[in-house]
C-alpha cells in the first residue's frame, strides 16, 4: 500500500469541474482518466458521475511536498465479460496525472486478465564425484508474490542431507541449502515440483511497493551494468521526454531496435550491458542489461527479475532455460514490467505483442529471484552471483563446474 494520504469521499466530493479557476498560489493535481466510453468509475469506493473515454478532474488545494493517493476502479464489459480494475493512484501537488484503464491493455480484444495454473518440477543432479563426498549446494526457491501463488507440491532431496532454507538480506530471495554427500554412482539427485498459479500483468503493479533503500539500490550499479556507461551512446542527439514514463517508452523502443535475440558465438548470456551495446545481440539477460544502464543513468529504478517460460500453448513437457525480465518504476506511479527480448522475438510476427510487452506480461512463466551480484546464505566461497537460477554447487571450498550439473525443469498444466 501506498505511503501517502488518502484523500476521503468529503475531499473527492468537492472534486472541481476541469473549468474552474484557480489563484496562482494554489496547488492542485489534474487527473485525467481514460476508459472505455461505458464504463463506471469509482473513487474510495463513490461512484463519480462524468461519462465518456476520457474523464478529467481537479483536486482541492493540497499541501505542497505530500503524496496523496486515490484508489480508483472502473467496470465495464468487454467482449461479453464483466471487467473490474482498480489502481491506486499517488500523487503530489501541481502534477498531472494519466491514468489508463482498458486501452493500454487491449491485445487481441482481451480485456480479462489471464491466468494459468500448472505443475513446475525444478530437478538437478549433481555428478563427477567420488562416492561419499561432501557438496555444498544452493537453489532458488519460488515464492509467491503478486503476480503467482507458489506452493510446494513435493520435494524428493538426499538421505540424511542437512536441509536449511534462508532469505538473503539483499533482495530477499528464498534460498534452499543442501549438504550432502554422493551417492554410489558420485551423484546427488535433488528435485521440487511447484504448484504454481500465475496472473498475467497489466500495466502499474502498484502492491509490488519497496522500501526506499531497495529502489536506491534499483538506481545504482551492477558488476555487469554500469549506469550509463556505453549505452548512453545509443540516446545520443535524442531529445529525450521529462515524463519517466515516456522516457522508458523511449529506452525500450532503443534497445529493440538495437538488439536482435540470438544465441551465436560467446560473450552473450551474461547480462553484460556493455557486451550487449558493442555487439547488438544476445539473450534476455543482455537485452534487459542494457534498458538497465539506459534507464538507471536518466533517474529510473529498475530491478531485474529471472524465472522460466512455459509455451504459450498449454500442455506439459521440457523448459530448456531460464527467461528473464525487467522492472521500472517512473516518478509517481508503480512497478511497470517489460519483457524486451520476448518482443523482440515477435516484432516482425505478432507486432502488436511489442506494445504489450511494456507495461504487461504473459501468464506463461514463473519467478524465482530478484537482482544481481547475489551472495547466498550460508554465504558461499566463490564471489557473488550474477544472477541465480540455476543451481550452484561448491566442492572443497571450490564452485564445481558447470558441465557436471545437470538440469531438468519441466511444467504439467492443470485444468
Amino acid at each position: 500500500m501506498r505511503k501517502g494520504a488518502i484523500l476521503s469521499w468529503l475531499t473527492i466530493a468537492i472534486i472541481f469541474s476541469v473549468g474552474v479557476v484557480l489563484a496562482d498560489s494554489q496547488k492542485v493535481t489534474r487527473l485525467i482518466v481514460h476508459l472505455p466510453a461505458d464504463a463506471q468509475l469509482f473513487i474510495n469506493g463513490h461512484r463519480t458521475q462524468q461519462t465518456g473515454s476520457i474523464r478529467e478532474f481537479v483536486t482541492p488545494p493540497l499541501a505542497e511536498g505530500k503524496t496523496y493517493s486515490y484508489v480508483l476502479r472502473a467496470i465495464w464489459t468487454g467482449n461479453g465479460k464483466l471487467v473490474s480494475v482498480e489502481r491506486e493512484v499517488g500523487f503530489r501537488a501541481g502534477e498531472v496525472v494519466q491514468v489508463h484503464f482498458g486501452q493500454e491493455q487491449l491485445v487481441a480484444g482481451d480485456l480479462a486478465v489471464r491466468q494459468r495454473q500448472f505443475l513446475f518440477t525444478y530437478a538437478a543432479r549433481v555428478t563427477g564425484l567420488k562416492p561419499g563426498q561432501l557438496a555444498r549446494i544452493w537453489l532458488p526457491v519460488a515464492v509467491s508474490n503478486a503476480d503467482q501463488e507458489v506452493e510446494i507440491a513435493k520435494r524428493d532431496l538426499p538421505p540424511n542431507a542437512r536441509v536449511e532454507t534462508h532469505t538473503e538480506p539483499k533482495f530477499g530471495n528464498r534460498i534452499l541449502y543442501v549438504e550432502a554427500r554422493a551417492n554410489d554412482q558420485g551423484e546427488i539427485p535433488l528435485s521440487i515440483t511447484y504448484r504454481v498459479k500465475r496472473w498475467e500483468v497489466r500495466g502499474d503493479a502498484r502492491s509490488r511497493e519497496d522500501s526506499e533503500a531497495l529502489t536506491r539500490l534499483f538506481l545504482g550499479p551492477d558488476s555487469r551494468v554500469p549506469v550509463g556507461g556505453k549505452a548512453l551512446r545509443l540516446i545520443e542527439g535524442k531529445p529525450l521526454p521529462s515524463d519517466q514514463l515516456a522516457l522508458a517508452k523511449l529506452l525500450y523502443d532503443t534497445v529493440n531496435q538495437h538488439m536482435v535475440y540470438s544465441k551465436k558465438g560467446v560473450g552473450w548470456g551474461q547480462g553484460d550491458a556493455e557486451w550487449a551495446c558493442d555487439n547488438g545481440y544476445g539473450n534476455c539477460t543482455d537485452f534487459h542489461s542494457l534498458f538497465m544502464a539506459l534507464a538507471r543513468a536518466q533517474g529510473i529504478p529498475v530491478r531485474f527479475e529471472i524465472g522460466f517460460p512455459l509455451p504459450e500453448q498449454r500442455g506439459q513437457g521440457e523448459v530448456p532455460g531460464y527467461h528473464c525480465w525487467a522492472w521500472f518504476k517512473p516518478h509517481g506511479r508503480g512497478w511497470i514490467p517489460v519483457d524486451i527480448s520476448e518482443a523482440n522475438k515477435v516484432k516482425n510476427t505478432r507486432p502488436e505483442m511489442v506494445e504489450y510487452y511494456f507495461g504487461n506480461l504473459t501468464e506463461d512463466r514463473v519467478t524465482f529471484s530478484v537482482g544481481r551480484d547475489i551472495d547466498l546464505v550460508p554465504k558461499q566461497a566463490g564471489p557473488p552471483l550474477n544472477f541465480f537460477i540455476y543451481p550452484y554447487v561448491e566442492v572443497a571450498g571450490r564452485a564445481l563446474d558447470p558441465s557436471q550439473i545437470h538440469r531438468q525443469f519441466t511444467y504439467h498444466d492443470l485444468p
